[in-house]
Parts: structure tokens; C-alpha cells; sequence
């Protein structure tokens, strides 16, 4: 190859090398635009993080677990560490499978021969050596009862006289009472969801039902057991302490409220389109004028006509506990202090005169708290909460004037609990919400009051 040849050559690769070294510029500029674009996502995301770190949830709030943006590894108690050990306490009463004096079957056990020499002991006397006992249950089977109506003639006046099939007998063929009751127990009570509930009485009990079926025995039972719901709010009407509470549910697609008042014998559970007066005007359009009122800090539940009104403590609890994370002022911590306070006070007695000392000084400390100067723009969390107990000044301390008002509405959260175990379990209320609070209503008022829940189904089923 000539020198000529070797230049040509040299600069033709000249040449693409510089292209690709351009290529690989043009690379640089667009990997540093990226690099520039994800570094000012990755600040967006921190700042994300910080904030949902600063945010309510399940730790510091009454918000679900299941809402929380940052998962907490454990969610903490905003109960005081106690020196008891865990686990049951001395003096703890356990239960254990015991034997009856009345078993349904005996089965003797006697031997007939000797395994020695061979001899027969049929004939001879026997001696009881020992007993044991098993509990079983036996295979279940469906059983169909034919009622047959008659009629006959009565001789003196002729008249046709026709027995009457039982109240609860109106159709040619129908579930009875015993099968009405328990799609109600295991549907309301236990939660099961229609197709398992299907399959449930066809495994075990060998009956074939369909979800429609199962849909109007339900339906059924509901009507049947709304004059013993309409009861159950007369008496709600009646009572001297209550609480209340609210959460959403899905029906079909389409959000509703359910709420429940209740006291340590009667629970109450309805459906509404509406989280607000609406709702509660439905159902006490005169309030509950002779009770006080446990509740959240929801205005709807404030605004209820009541003998008075108590805030949730551990509701307020968690707040401060979340203005401490926040806003990081010592107004918090003291008000948290204060209303530990009170719930020492309720444990050592339950109601105390308006005169009593202890309780002057508190209601005291308590004004002193709401007056103090919260600078709106540097603790924006603080002066909210401080604002709105202001307003409500009144139903902070109620619980400490009669024994009968706890500091807490967790009687209201445990009965809002079931809906929302119900719906987890089921996805959906697919006979509609209402249906459930009638039916739900009626079993937690049983159980409150020792009642047997599948005695009481029996009989609104035979109604």
C-alpha cells in the first residue's frame, strides 16, 4: 500500500471516528438530562417521604393501619407499661373439656373371655374399672316436615271447619325456622360471604342453596326482626349514657355510612347516604336529649342535642401524639400530662362532686391550657386543636362527673369494628348495608345482655 493509500485510510477512519465521537456526546447531553430529570424526582420522593413521615396515621391518629403511606413496623399503644406479666393473670379461671354425669350413649365394655387361660366370662359379674368420654357430633341431614290440613263437617250445624297450617307456614315449600336462623348467624354473626355460605350448607348440612336464596332469607329475616330494631332505638332514647360512632362501607360500588349508638346493653346500627346531620335527624330527629353523648370530635356527632357530651380521651390522646411528632411544642406534651391526669382520677373514683378541690384545680389547669398563646403561623397543627377544644371546653372533663360515662367511646368502636370485619371478609355487604345493622343490631344486644344469639334468631324466625 502506498503512502497516498495509507493517508486515504487513516483519515476515512478519522473521519468515523469523530462521528462516533459525536454520537457519543449527543449520549452524554441526553444520559445528563436524565440524570438531572431523576435527581429532582428523587428530591420530590424525600420530600414525599418526610412528609408522610410528619403525617397522620394509625401511630398517632384514629386513621386504620391500612391508610398508612410509611409502613410502621409495629403500631405503638398509647397504654402505659404495666408491671403485670403477660399472658393470663393468678386467679385466672380456665376452661378445659370436662366429663358429663349424663352421656347420651353408654357403650359397655365388658370382656368375654380370659386372655390367659382362655375361659369364658360371659356369665360372669362384671366391675366397673374406669370411663371415658368422647364428644362428637353426629352426621347431619336435612328433615322435611309435611303439614296436612284437614276439615270436617260439624254435625249440629254443617258448617265446614278447616285447621289452620302455623302462623309461620305460608307457602307450599319453604326453609324453616332452623334454616333461617343460621344463614342469619353465619352470614351477620360470622361474617361468611354468600358463595361460601352456599357451600357451607351443602358440604355439611346437604342442602343446595343458591346465593338468591340466601339473599331473600335474609331479606325475609330482616323484616321480621324490625319491630324488636324499632325497640332497640326506643330504649337507645331512654338511656342516660351513649356513644356514638360512624364509618364508610361499600355497597354495589357506591360509598355509604354506617352508624351505631350504644351503651353497655344496647347496640344500634343503621345505614346512611350521609356522614352528617342528615343521617342522625333520620334516626333521633330530637336528639338524645337524656344522655351524654360519648363521641370523636366530628362535628355531625357534636352537634347532637344531648344531655351533654364527652370527647373520646384516646382520641385526643393520639392527636397530641401526633402534634408532638409535628409541630414539636412542650403544649402538647403538658396536655397529653393533663389528661392522663383524669383518667388516674376515674380509675381511683368514678364521679366526683363539682365542688371537690382536685377537681377545681383541674378545670383550672384545663383554662389555663386553652388560654395560652399558640402563634397560628409556627404551630398551625397546635392552634387547630387548641381552637376546636375551645369550643367544646365542656366535654372534655364530663366523664369525672358521672360514674356512668367512661373517658372512651371504645364501646362505639367495637360495635363499627364488626362492619368493617364484614366487609374485609366479604368485600362487599351484597345483600345491602341496612339488612346487616337490623339483623347485627339485634345479636350484639343479645350478647351484650347474655343472651343465646341462635335462641333469638330461632324465634324472630317463627314470627
Amino acid at each position: 500500500m502506498t503512502l497516498e493509500e495509507q493517508i486515504k485510510v487513516l483519515f476515512s477512519e478519522t473521519q468515523k471516528l469523530r462521528q462516533k465521537v459525536v454520537v457519543l456526546e449527543k449520549h452524554k447531553l441526553e444520559q445528563d438530562k436524565i440524570i438531572q430529570i431523576q435527581g429532582i424526582r428523587i428530591a420530590e420522593l424525600e420530600e414525599e417521604l418526610r412528609k408522610a413521615r410528619l403525617s397522620k396515621n394509625s401511630n398517632n391518629s384514629s386513621k386504620p393501619p391500612s391508610t398508612d403511606i410509611v409502613n410502621h413496623k409495629k403500631r405503638q399503644s398509647l397504654r402505659e407499661p404495666s408491671e403485670k406479666r403477660t399472658g393470663g393473670q393468678p386467679g385466672h379461671k380456665g376452661t378445659t373439656l370436662k366429663m358429663t354425669d349424663n352421656p347420651d350413649i353408654i357403650i359397655d365394655l365388658s370382656p368375654n373371655y380370659c386372655n390367659d387361660c382362655g375361659c369364658c366370662l360371659e356369665s360372669t359379674e362384671a366391675h366397673l374399672e374406669a370411663k371415658r368420654q368422647e364428644v362428637d357430633i353426629p352426621p347431619i341431614h336435612t328433615i322435611i316436615k309435611e303439614y296436612r290440613q284437614y276439615s270436617k263437617e260439624c254435625p249440629q250445624c254443617g258448617h265446614h271447619q278447616r285447621s289452620s297450617f302455623p302462623k309461620h307456614i305460608s307457602n307450599n315449600i319453604q326453609y324453616g325456622p332452623n334454616v333461617t336462623s343460621l344463614i342469619s348467624y353465619f352470614s351477620v354473626y360470622q361474617y361468611i360471604p354468600f358463595r361460601r355460605l352456599k357451600e357451607l350448607f351443602s358440604h355439611i348440612f346437604n342442602l343446595d342453596l343458591s346465593e338468591g336464596t340466601i339473599d331473600n332469607i335474609l331479606k325475609r329475616m330482616s323484616i321480621k326482626a324490625q319491630p324488636y330494631y324499632d325497640k332497640i332505638r326506643e330504649l337507645i332514647l331512654q338511656l342516660k349514657q351513649a356513644g356514638s360512632d360512624e364509618t364508610s362501607v361499600i355497597i354495589n360500588g357506591i360509598k355509604f355510612w354506617i352508624w351505631v349508638w350504644q351503651s353497655k346493653f344496647l347496640t344500634y346500627l343503621t345505614l346512611s347516604e350521609s356522614r352528617g346531620m342528615k343521617a342522625i335527624d333520620s334516626v333521633f330527629p330530637d336528639g338524645l336529649e337524656k344522655a351524654i353523648l360519648n363521641t370523636d370530635r366530628w362535628a355531625a356527632q357534636l352537634k347532637t342535642k344531648a344531655a351533654g357530651h364527652q370527647l373520646c380521651v384516646p382520641h385526643l390522646l393520639r392527636e397530641l401524639k401526633f402534634i408532638e411528632e409535628v409541630d414539636k411544642i412542650d403544649w402538647a406534651t403538658r396536655f397529653k400530662e393533663f389528661l392522663k391526669k383524669g383518667l388516674e382520677l376515674k380509675k381511683q373514683q368514678l364521679e366526683y362532686s363539682r365542688d371537690n378541690p382536685i377537681l377545681i384545680q383541674l378545670e383550672e389547669e384545663l383554662d389555663k391550657l386553652l388560654q395560652e398563646n399558640i402563634p397560628k403561623d409556627i404551630y398551625r397543627n397546635t392552634y387547630k386543636f387548641q381552637k376546636s377544644l375551645k369550643k367544646n371546653r365542656d366535654s372534655i372533663l364530663t366523664f369525672l362527673y358521672h360514674k356512668e360515662v367512661p373517658a372512651d367511646n371504645n364501646g362505639s368502636e367495637r360495635a363499627i369494628r364488626n362492619v368493617k370485619v364484614k366487609q374485609k371478609i366479604s368485600g362487599q355487604f351484597k345483600t345491602g348495608g341496612q339488612i346487616f345493622c337490623v339483623l347485627r343490631s339485634i345479636i350484639d344486644t343479645c350478647k351484650k345482655n347474655d343472651n343465646d344469639v341462635m335462641k333469638a334468631l330461632n324465634l324472630i324466625a317463627q314470627v
